[in-house]
């Protein structure tokens, strides 16, 4: 058996005895030889192969046994997976933190192991078919499998803006969800939850103990991502990114580099407040101001990194920023990335709570009295009794099913966007499904901690970090989070629901812990981050403009999204309200383009 390693993996295993299992991918990368019971390691892919069985493994993982930290610092990840694997199984999985993915390949192929970290940030696909097990880091990259693109993907990338693991743009492809392992036993697969985050709700430290705690996790990350780079930060100026970068440089003693982003569009930029950030501790501050001209470059070029169809606007800054990074001499970047979801940042988290206040009023008063009331004809007519009708409409629906009521394409209505034929093969009423399941696998009494571990999966593993972690390794970057160390996900579990969002306040403890390291200024302001004025500039800019035009114009033919709906976005809806449905041409522009490359390519 030989292995083709290349800096990425794939492979097709096989349930008969004899088979091969083959690891390749990417043909524009160099390719490095590994023959059996040698050990491969380079810094994206260690390599271990002993008496037929075989470990590939991506990423930095950390074992919390001493002796396989060893094995790990002297023979590479695979040597120390293959001897947890053999001492304890699939358990071995609890016991080591980090970003990591691994595949563990038994008897030749014929039976394997595939498990990708508590956040999915080392990602694996794989399409079980005939008895073979076809995987690969990338979804369109896996070998021996026909890549046909899914109408339901593509209708719920069109709803999220993304596509959530399991389902993938193509048919029969599953990415593994965020602390999942796959077993693959006698030509089967089966998906297994391996963590799943426990709340100790009932638990009440004390204050300054639990803020020491705190800033000491959050030291000890800054310092163990920054060992052996020339490492900077992303700076936005909001408390996680300034956060960041004052541990950065209380660790190196030095200045740390920082990166921001800036918008020259009223409403959109924030660069005050990371110079406020950079000043307060010293760090040696990078600006760039990103223009339209950046994005006629930065668009195709982004789009058709990904596997398949993103459509988060922030990732084109968040590569401009990154490859500036780059430019500099910077080989690996700390993203302030996690702190809203392990600590009740998000503003809707404050907007729930006001909603779950309803269901405190007595269902007799509710029923009848004002759910009657307020359904007479007219009252959504009266400037103040509008918002008690708006108020009681919402908060009748049942979370997670509240959070889409605004989605855009429930707003807009199914019919109104999509062709006939295409709503016919697809099952619109799955994406709430799946989130009503995760919404309940939670293991949280209190709300703002259901939310929570709902934001795990589908802002930070399926979108955000996605983000992140694709455009710096398109800027040739490597990134790191240090607000979402399994340490700092673990104390955060601690903390009791109300010092997350206390009343009406957001993330009361990770701000009063960090009160007088951060400057008064960041820890008042108002959460903003990379934001895109991608709808006012494509009103304005005549070289973006023609270029979301001529990706819309490709896309009406494509039976997916009516002539009709696409000509008034670009017509009149796009004039009249940029900042809105600037959105919806930006993630039918990036699907257009992704498109284009994956049939050219296929």
């Amino acid at each position: 058996m030989e292995f083709i390693v290349l800096e990425q993996f794939s492979g097709i295993l096989c349930s008969a005895p004899d088979a091969l299992a083959t690891a390749t991918l990417s043909p524009h990368l160099a390719r490095l030889n590994i023959p059996l019971g040698t050990v491969g390691c380079n810094p994206k892919l260690s390599v271990f192969n002993e008496s037929g069985d075989v470990c590939l493994a991506l990423g930095e993982p950390r074992f919390s046994d001493p002796a396989l930290q060893d094995v790990n610092t002297l023979r590479g990840p695979s040597a120390a997976w293959m001897q947890a694997f053999c001492t304890q199984g699939e358990a071995a999985l609890q016991q080591v933190r980090g970003r990591f993915c691994v595949v563990l390949i038994r008897n030749d192929g014929s039976d394997a192991l595939l498990a990708t970290d508590r956040f999915g940030t080392w990602p694996i696909c794989y399409a079980a078919q005939a008895g073979a097990l076809h995987f690969s880091d990338r979804a369109d990259t896996i070998p021996g499998v026909t890549r046909q693109v899914s109408s339901q993907a593509v209708f719920e990338y069109l709803f999220f803006h993304m596509i959530p693991a399991p389902t993938t743009i193509f048919e029969g492809v599953s990415r593994l969800p965020a602390g999942h392992l796959l077993k693959w036993e006698a030509g089967s697969a089966q998906c297994i939850c391996w963590w799943q985050p426990t709340f100790d709700e009932q638990h009440a430290p004390d204050f300054t103990e639990a803020k020491q705690q705190f800033l000491q996790i959050i030291q000890d990350g800054v310092t163990r991502e920054a060992a052996g780079h020339n490492v900077g930060t992303f700076l936005s100026g909001g408390t996680d990114s300034s956060t960041v970068t004052g541990m950065l440089c209380k660790t190196l003693g030095a200045p740390a580099h920082s990166y921001s982003i800036g918008f020259d569009a009223s409403g959109y930029d924030e660069m005050e407040y990371a110079r406020i950030a950079a000043k307060h501790f010293g760090a040696e501050h990078h600006e760039y101001y990103v223009t339209p001209d950046d994005l006629l470059d930065g668009i195709p070029r982004v789009a058709t990194h990904y596997d398949q169809p993103f459509g988060n606007s922030s990732a084109v800054p968040a590569w401009i920023c990154a490859s500036r990074a780059r430019e500099d001499g910077i080989d690996k970047i700390l993203a302030g990335d996690g702190g809203d979801e392990l600590f009740g940042g998000n503003t809707r988290y404050a907007k729930q709570r006001v909603f779950g206040w309803y269901d405190s009023v007595p269902g007799l008063l509710r029923r009848g009295l004002l759910e009657p009331g307020l359904a007479l004809p007219g009252m959504d007519r009266i400037p103040l009794v509008k918002k008690g009708v708006s108020y009681v409409e919402q908060a009748r629906v049942p979370m997670p099913d509240r959070i889409h009521m605004y989605n855009m394409l429930v707003r807009l209505g199914m019919d109104n966007v999509f062709e006939p034929d295409f709503l016919a093969r697809i099952d619109t009423d799955r994406p709430q499904r799946e989130q009503r399941e995760v919404w309940q696998a939670t293991n949280a009494k209190s709300h703002i901690n259901r939310m929570l571990a709902y934001d795990w999966k589908y802002t930070l593993a399926d979108n955000d970090l996605p983000k992140v972690i694709g455009t710096t390794q398109l800027a040739g970057l490597d990134v790191d989070f240090p607000l979402l160390s399994d340490e700092l996900l673990a104390f955060s579990a601690t903390l009791p629901p109300e010092w997350k969002l206390k009343r009406l306040t957001l993330r009361w403890f990770f701000k009063e812990a960090l009160r007088g390291f951060l400057p008064d200024e960041i820890i008042s302001k108002k959460k903003h981050g990379f934001g895109l004025p991608f709808g006012v500039w494509a009103c304005q800019h005549a070289g973006l403009k023609a270029l979301a035009s001529d990706a819309l114009s490709s896309f009406r033919g494509r039976g997916i999204v009516k002539a009709a709906f696409i000509d008034d976005l670009l017509n009149i809806h796009l004039p009249a309200h940029p900042g809105y449905y600037g959105e919806m041409v930006w993630i039918l522009m990036m699907m257009e383009f992704w498109m284009r490359e994956h049939e050219t390519n296929r």
